[in-house]
């Protein structure tokens, strides 16, 4: 099945490159790693949110829209890159942050994501942790429409049933990259926070019909709650694409990593930050590809990953976050 019936804006640079992470195999043991450079999409430093974004924004100005509202924490590379996609398009942004507890209070606040999203030209509403961010925009949704505006709502981390079409996308964008290498995958391991990129992929390859197990590490929460997520989007993929419900036991979201809590980086993290940089020249975040990372690590260190298995890692960016974070590495 095509996904030209989906209305799209071009945003990125795609394909992005599968590379061999041929130094930090060695440096491991000898493994056969790969890494899938999603963070090189090249809209404001790139990321995964471009190809969720695409497709949301086609809906978005097909709906005649006027001004995108969407959430996350303070410095959300989502909300990044709907701000640079706003941009882009010529539509107004508002963007609805709060704070993330336990991070650092030197740079959080002007650095990194924030600097990029004022640079971008977004209004920013900043709120408190735990603030009901949905019912907000909703609120201010509604005073937009009196304005005579047309807002368009997008979920934290672009995380819909639209944005996963995105990561259908590179499913199907992976399946001929190996195709064209030569290769087949074994696993994809990939960061999972709000969903829709795990959700996606799954779903992509299903589409395919290309039986690869995607790893999801847990970047926010425990993995009953996260599988839930990611089961949500997909009911609302399935009738898109004409796809029969996956079984439950494809949905792997691994819970150990994520400690001690969303944005706040542990001790692994920032080695397999610093291992990656030193190995490979690539940089990672402290909120999403590091924990990802560290996750693909202690797989490795348990045994629980062979040497003869061609793993890709999905890179989904979000390096600005780096200078949001006094990394002690």
């Amino acid at each position: 099945m095509s996904l030209t019936a989906f209305p799209k804006v071009s945003l990125g640079h795609f394909p992005t490159p599968i590379e061999p992470m041929t130094r930090l195999g060695e440096a491991l043991g000898g493994y056969q790693l790969f890494i899938k450079r999603d963070d090189c999409t090249g809209l404001a430093t790139g990321g995964n949110k471009t190809r969720k974004l695409e497709y949301l924004l086609g809906d978005a100005q097909a709906k005649g829209a006027t001004v995108l509202l969407t959430a996350g924490g303070l410095q959300s590379n989502h909300a990044r890159q709907t701000a640079a996609a706003a941009a882009r398009t010529g539509l107004k942004c508002e963007l609805f942050l709060e704070e993330v507890p336990g991070t650092p209070e030197a740079n959080y606040h002007d650095n990194g994501n924030i600097l990029l999203d004022n640079l971008l030209g977004a209004t920013i509403h900043h709120h408190e942790a735990d603030a009901p961010l949905m019912r907000n925009m909703l609120a201010r949704a509604a005073t937009l429409k009196e304005q005579g505006e047309v807002p368009y709502l997008i979920p934290v981390g672009g995380s819909n049933e639209i944005g996963a079409l995105g990561y259908v996308d590179c499913a199907l964008e992976i399946v001929q990259q190996a195709c064209d290498m030569d290769l087949h995958f074994d696993a994809v391991v990939v960061g999972s926070g709000s969903a829709g990129t795990q959700a996606g992929l799954l779903a992509g390859f299903a589409l395919a019909e290309v039986d690869i197990p995607v790893i999801g590490i847990n970047v926010s929460t425990d993995g009953q709650t996260q599988k839930q997520k990611v089961k949500a989007v997909l009911e609302k993929c399935y009738p898109l694409l004409n796809l029969e419900p996956l079984p439950d036991t494809a949905i792997q979201c691994l819970d150990s990593y994520f400690y001690p809590s969303y944005g706040v980086p542990n001790d692994k993290t920032l080695e397999a930050i610093k291992l990656l940089a030193t190995t490979e020249g690539l940089l990672l975040d402290p909120v999403y590809t590091g924990k990802a990372m560290a996750g693909l690590l202690d797989l490795i260190g348990q045994h629980k990953i062979q040497k003869d298995q061609n793993i890709l890692f999905i890179h989904t960016g979000g390096q600005a976050g780096l200078f949001a974070y006094a990394l002690s590495t």
